[in-house]
């Protein structure tokens, strides 16, 4: 393995996150086509899952994920859980990523139920975050995800949401 993308590992390694080809550019001090031409070999390398783990482009960086091949054994020995939401969590959580950016009120609007311990729950975990105010009397604040909320649903950018289709959800649809 050649030093850059063994750099590039241990970054990735330490991160526990994705981080973007210009993090990795400014913090080894290599021009970005150097970078991409490294990680694309640090991907071929741990492609065959030799080394238990692999490469995955998510949120507009990479990150180290385990290599399919070993999920079986991880889940025997650490029994991993995906991060649990309420159905009201999951609920407002939707109507965020769909609507964004939007006000409480026009969540509850939508639910037709009150929001604020489920939004505040949202963003303890860091899946959405105030992104501003709306320009209308009271300067309510705006919601929207985070880049945390596309890393733990696999996305890479908001693009990637499934298609509205279907009559439960019409509120949803512009």
């Amino acid at each position: 393995m050649n030093p850059l993308a063994a750099q590039i590992l241990a970054i990735l390694f330490a991160a526990g996150r994705s981080v973007s080809i210009a993090e990795l550019s400014r913090g080894l001090m290599q021009p970005e086509a150097e970078v991409k031409k490294a990680l694309a070999a640090l991907a071929r390398t741990l492609e065959a899952g030799d080394f238990g783990v692999a490469l995955e482009e998510v949120a507009g960086g990479w990150r180290l994920i385990v290599h399919p091949k070993h999920h079986a054994a991880v889940h025997r020995a650490l029994r991993p859980r995906p991060p649990r939401l309420s159905r009201a969590a999951l609920e407002v959580l939707a109507i965020i990523a769909y609507r964004q950016p939007i006000t409480r009120a026009e969540i509850e609007a939508i639910r037709g139920k009150n929001s604020d311990a489920v939004l505040e729950g949202l963003e303890a975990r860091g899946l959405v975050s105030v992104v501003g105010e709306k320009a209308t009397i009271g300067r309510p604040k705006l919601y929207g995800t985070t880049q945390r909320f596309l890393e733990v649903f696999g996305l890479q950018s908001l693009e990637e949401l499934p298609g509205l289709e279907g009559p439960e959800l019409p509120l949803l649809r512009d």
